[in-house]
């Protein structure tokens, strides 16, 4: 068994994985439990296997994104380096080498805008694929009249898509929104500095990155 499919076995991590999710539903925050992270470390994967990355190198990056928001267990603030110290403790349990271990923790560490760094290319791609996750069914509020700015921009997203096209020299981030539900300003409004965080991502990959809403390109 891979690592990432122990891992997605481990009855404790997703424990840890549900209690998470369940303090950050209690905070009004979306969606953070097995289909973010699973949507998180396939689409990591992607991006490393897309560029030409070893087995090795794509395992550690769907291993980073299953176990990136552990964290948010001990407190949403600072839930990246809490997390990074969870995953440290669970991987050493299992006997991973050092070497891998630390490429782990880094990217985990370094995933969140506003302290985190594209500092190796797992980093990279779990920044890019933790990012590019908003879509609708994020929502847990069932009552528009009472959605938040999150709760709008994230449910007027009808389409996303996140691709490298096929020169390798470009990621491309595609949302069809709803601007009669959120409008293009409003996105812009809470996700500017993780959009700035994707493009220093991409550049560490050696891509250029391009946000396209509603056919039109912005970044």
């Amino acid at each position: 068994m891979d690592l990432y499919e122990r891992l997605k076995n481990d009855e404790s991590i997703k424990t840890y994985i549900t209690r998470a999710d369940e303090a950050l539903k209690v905070l009004g925050y979306t969606e953070h439990s097995f289909a973010h992270v699973t949507r998180v470390a396939e689409t990591a994967n992607y991006i490393l296997k897309t560029m030409g990355y070893s087995d090795r190198e794509c395992e550690l990056a769907r291993a980073a994104g299953y176990l990136h928001d552990i964290g948010n267990l001990v407190n949403r603030s600072e839930h990246s380096q809490s997390g990074a110290v969870m995953a440290f403790r669970i991987l050493d349990h299992y006997g991973i080498p050092a070497e891998d271990i630390a490429t782990i923790v880094c990217a985990i560490g370094n995933h969140d805008e506003g302290t985190g760094v594209p500092v190796n290319a797992v980093a990279a791609a779990l920044i890019l694929a933790d990012k590019s996750d908003v879509r609708r069914t994020r929502v847990r509020n069932i009552d528009p009249a009472s959605f938040d700015i999150h709760d709008r921009v994230n449910y007027s997203v009808k389409e996303s898509e996140l691709k490298i096209n096929r020169e390798h020299t470009i990621i491309k981030l595609k949302l069809f929104i709803d601007t009669q539900k959120s409008s293009i300003m409003d996105y812009f409004e809470i996700f500017l500095e993780r959009m700035i965080l994707c493009r220093k991502a991409a550049e560490t990959l050696g891509l250029e990155f391009k946000l396209i809403i509603n056919e039109q390109q912005l970044i």
